[in-house]
């Protein structure tokens, strides 16, 4: 029989395979239901294999372990992970990365459908066994460590999954009667604070099938903290939300990073990452093409000088005699790569070359022409 009281109850599914990582098949595990959703410790202590990380990336940071001759750079990491990879079938969909997400952080993790993030996810929680690669969580190595270091991990993968004909309460109360970590005696207290937390104490006598997408959202998150956690992970938690149901959630994100928790948040959302996130991996076809702070991304690019002009053509011979690279031209604009050249020297040329400068810019480039440079794909820039 269902814990949801009958033979038939299943926990609804939201958003099941919703992102495209190539995560079906191989070897999967799910919680009730089938689902991919997973909020507490995993009992099983499988995952991936190997021991030790190391994590490189554009800010530099790493995760490699020391003997006792010096500290260990990865007790300063969430997540580190070294050569991290699964291949699906002979389809490649995470390409050994290495990440290295400091403690304390809000790391959005982005990049297209498909491009390995949620494939990355599960294999940092152990819910599938990567094909090669290793990787440690809160300084510890896995599996090996993942008794001791899931019960400080809370997630939501791919989206909550709970029983329609229960209560939000009655859902986190069975879930949290599941977990051999937590206590009995405090159940009904942590259960309230988890309510509260994310606003929903008022509603917690309603059914979950009653509940809008983003109260379901928020419910899922309160099944991760349920107990306290050092680390939340999150996959893609305002998908398929209204502008309301995203607010929320993000403003719950902001509220569980400022009282110290670690989020690692996966997203193909340019305006939640600016809001919400201090640091950044960017994924595209299974690379990890990014990893640094939001201010290393948006001054990563190169920039460009653009010539404002009614002589387009002269304008653009300055430039390429200059050697600036990859000069383009358009209706009374001209714009190229600057380079090491200093804007007021291209001016004086352009100038001397009795070339009319209506205008002259360097523009810094967008976060939207950063992902774009980076992934040679568009994001959906306002969520």
């Amino acid at each position: 029989m269902s814990p949801g009281g009958g033979p038939d109850a299943q926990p609804d599914q939201i958003g099941f395979g919703g992102n495209g990582d190539g995560d079906a098949g191989g070897d999967q595990k799910t919680g009730p239901g089938q689902s991919a959703s997973v909020w507490g410790p995993l009992a099983s202590g499988r995952g991936a294999s190997g021991r030790g990380a190391s994590g490189q990336g554009a800010t530099g940071q790493g995760a490699t372990g020391q003997g006792a001759s010096g500290p260990d750079p990865a007790a300063e990491l969430a997540i580190a992970t070294s050569g991290l990879a699964k291949r699906f079938r002979g389809q490649l969909a995470v390409a050994g990365i290495d990440l290295a997400v400091p403690r304390g952080a809000v790391y959005g993790f982005l990049g297209p459908n498909g491009s390995g993030k949620t494939t990355t996810i599960r294999m940092l929680l152990g819910l599938i066994v990567p094909t090669s690669g290793s990787h440690e969580m809160l300084g510890v190595p896995m599996p090996v460590g993942v008794n001791a270091v899931l019960p400080k991990v809370g997630s939501l993968v791919e989206g909550p999954a709970f029983y329609p004909q229960l209560s939000g309460r009655a859902n986190l109360a069975r879930l949290d009667a599941a977990d051999r970590t937590a206590s009995r005696r405090t159940a009904g207290a942590r259960i309230d604070r988890a309510l509260e937390r994310v606003g929903l104490l008022a509603a917690a006598g309603k059914r979950f099938r009653a509940y809008s997408l983003g109260m379901k959202q928020r419910l899922a998150i309160a099944a991760g903290l349920l107990q306290p956690r050092e680390l939340m992970i999150l996959d893609e938690p305002t998908n398929g939300l209204d502008p309301q149901g995203t607010r929320e959630v993000r403003s719950l994100i902001r509220e569980i990073a400022a009282e110290g928790t670690t989020i690692f948040v996966s997203s193909h959302l340019l305006a939640e990452v600016e809001q919400i996130c201090s640091h950044v991996g960017v994924m595209r076809a299974g690379q990890l093409v990014f990893e640094g702070t939001l201010a290393e991304l948006r001054g990563g690019g190169a920039t460009r000088i653009v010539v404002r002009t009614p002589d387009v053509a002269a304008a653009s011979g300055v430039l390429a005699k200059l050697g600036l690279a990859d000069v383009r031209s358009a209706e009374f604009e001209v714009s190229a790569e600057l380079g090491a050249e200093l804007p007021e020297v291209i001016n004086a040329e352009l100038v001397h070359a009795g070339v009319p400068v209506a205008g002259l810019a360097t523009p810094r480039p967008s976060l939207e022409d950063r992902f774009v440079e980076l992934t040679g794909e568009g994001f959906d820039v306002n969520g």
